[in-house]
Order: C-alpha cells, then sequence, then structure tokens
C-alpha cells in the first residue's frame, strides 16, 4: 500500500530551523491528504500541518506563520519547513497520508529545540 519514512529531525536552538521530509513510496496516487503530526510523551498526537488534494492548506495555531507545508506533484514527498523554533516545539514529528480507506504513519522523527 502506502509506506512512508521522515527524515530530517535533530537538535536545534531555540530561533533555528529544520526542515521535515517525509518519502511515501507503494500507492501513492491514492494518498488524499499529506500531513505532520507531533506527539510528546503523555498527549495525545497533534495536527501540526496538513495538505489536501483539494488544495486546503491547514495550520495548528502553534505554528502558523512559523512553519510551511509543500508537496511534490506526484504526492510521494512533502516537507514541513520549521522556522523560527521554540523550546515547546519539542516533539517526535510524523508524517501522515490518508485516503478514504487507510491512515498511513511513518516512524517518526525526533525534533528537539533547545532554550
Amino acid at each position: 500500500q502506502v509506506q512512508l519514512v521522515e527524515s530530517g529531525g535533530g537538535l536545534v536552538q531555540a530561533g533555528g530551523s529544520l526542515r521535515l521530509s517525509c518519502a511515501a513510496s507503494g500507492r501513492t496516487a491514492s494518498i488524499g491528504a499529506m500531513g505532520w503530526y507531533r506527539q510528546t510523551p503523555g498527549n495525545e498526537r497533534e495536527l501540526v500541518a496538513r495538505y489536501t488534494i483539494d488544495g486546503t492548506i491547514n495550520y495548528s495555531d502553534a505554528v502558523r506563520d512559523r512553519f510551511r507545508i509543500s508537496r511534490n506533484s506526484a504526492r510521494n514527498r512533502w516537507f514541513l519547513q520549521m522556522d523560527s523554533l521554540k523550546p515547546e516545539d519539542t516533539a517526535v514529528y510524523y508524517c501522515n497520508a490518508k485516503s478514504s480507506w487507510y491512515d498511513k504513519w511513518g516512524q517518526g522523527t525526533q525534533v528537539t529545540v533547545s532554550g
């Protein structure tokens, strides 16, 4: 079906930038929405940004104006450009692909922002 692999996480100082990448393989033409989520211990996974094939782009209030999601036309690679990072952005970030019949996740990549 669809397999996802994230990359680009790491350690960065507050105010710095990171660019996350999600590489998708398999039946990527079936993907209806490409997203990025984050999760910290003890908390539910939360939406960070989502790019839907109807053209809708959504950002959480916490990252709006600082993060930017983009994708290629083949829907097999998408990115999250993270600027002006804050310590509260520290989390495991997951890429996500959704269709009407599946909800797929990557393995996660750690982003740590030091104060």
